[in-house]
């Protein structure tokens, strides 16, 4: 621990309090409140652009015991709006980090609190669902906490794909590729793009809102629909692009808020779930294949089930075997599926990766 000696408070919107040390910058944060099991990864977890608006609990005991270092970032810096631990070291063993912990965050400005019974916060949210949260190290006013919390906007609804998106379009691989592949991004993972670029693959990246017309000026083989934070129901732009995209009968691979979107653009309704999926080890069966694997998760909304068996042009292809949520789908017809997990896995295991393979394959029979 940091053993700091500055208060902190964690209010909860149901009215639960938790009271801890500072950790990170001293300051008031708010967000919704999730939480992720994984007891590595978590330099990979803060800077995923999924976590954004939210407040993250890391329910291992010890977070930060192995430091910071640059090659461990999934984007250009930390997105969680904050940061809830047990035990937040600032003591690190890797030779290979550049930092601690308690520094990357205070660089970042980021508000954590420490101290906290996080199993016991892990089991309330379990049951009574995610929910919105404030965490402060200036004040320990509850009240004027309250009031703070009243104005934060709830995560059903809200549109943040936009706001973590790349403004700016750029390239990587090798541009004399065989295979060129647009990614419109959503608040896109950095090992994602690598894990097609070690394929052979040349990637471009949208911004999230780039009319299709602008993408197919890069003449794509096939095209990707990220990851990303937020609601997906109110991203009418996103929903658009993809139905256009799917007329164009080339490829295309969504993960995470990319498969939300493709049953979006299907007639499939998503919806929030009760406390979401996040961390290393869901349990997710292929029913193509019949084998089970391990898969690293982060996602608050779904696909609707029901909705998913009424529609006859979409096939289930994988399944959670922890709550049977559809993990999975293909078009039929159509050279499109998607999945809810995370196959590039950082962090996690590798189980999953053979998707981009399929992708991959998908493009050189098709071009």
């Amino acid at each position: 621990m940091s053993h700091s000696s500055t208060p902190a408070v964690l209010l909860l919107a149901d009215g639960t309090v938790a009271h801890g040390f500072a950790f990170g910058a001293v300051g008031t944060t708010t967000g919704e409140i999730c939480f992720n099991t994984g007891m590595t990864g978590y330099q990979e977890v803060f800077t995923d652009p999924s976590y954004f608006g939210q407040v993250l609990i890391m329910n291992s005991a010890h977070i930060g015991n192995y430091g910071v270092k640059e090659l461990d970032v999934e984007s250009s810096g930390i997105k969680i709006n904050g940061l809830i631990g047990r035990n937040l070291e600032e003591q690190f063993s890797r030779k290979q980090a550049k930092g601690s912990l308690s520094d990357y965050l205070k660089d970042s400005n980021v508000v954590a609190i420490e101290g906290v019974d996080t199993r016991s916060l892990v089991a309330h949210i379990r049951t009574k669902g995610a929910m919105n949260c404030i965490i402060s190290s200036e004040t320990t006013d509850i009240e004027v906490l309250k009031m703070k919390l009243a104005e934060t906007p709830n995560m059903d609804g809200l549109e943040l794909a936009s706001k973590v998106s790349t403004t700016e379009t750029y390239e990587l691989g090798d541009a004399s590729a065989d295979i060129r592949i647009a990614v419109m991004d959503y608040g896109v993972k950095k090992n994602i793009l690598q894990c097609m670029v070690e394929r052979g693959a040349y990637v471009k990246v949208f911004p999230a809102k780039t009319p299709l017309e602008e993408v197919n000026k890069f003449q794509p083989h096939g095209y990707f629909i990220s990851n990303g934070p937020g609601d997906p129901a109110p991203m009418d732009y996103a929903i658009s692009t993809v139905k256009q995209i799917l007329k164009e009968e080339k490829p295309v691979f969504g993960i995470c808020l990319g498969h939300q979107l493709l049953a979006l653009a299907n007639g499939i309704t998503t919806f929030k779930m009760h406390h979401g999926h996040r961390g290393l080890n869901h349990p997710v069966k292929n029913l193509v294949t019949g084998r089970s694997e391990i898969t690293t998760q982060n996602h608050g909304f779904g696909v609707d089930p029901e909705a998913v068996k009424k529609a006859e042009h979409i096939e289930i292809t994988h399944l959670n075997l922890n709550d049977q949520s559809i993990e999975g789908i293909r078009v039929k017809g159509k050279p499109a599926f998607s999945v809810q997990y995370h196959p590039e896995a950082t962090p996690g295991p590798h189980d999953s990766r053979y998707l981009f393979d399929d992708f991959i394959s998908m493009i050189k029979q098709s071009v």
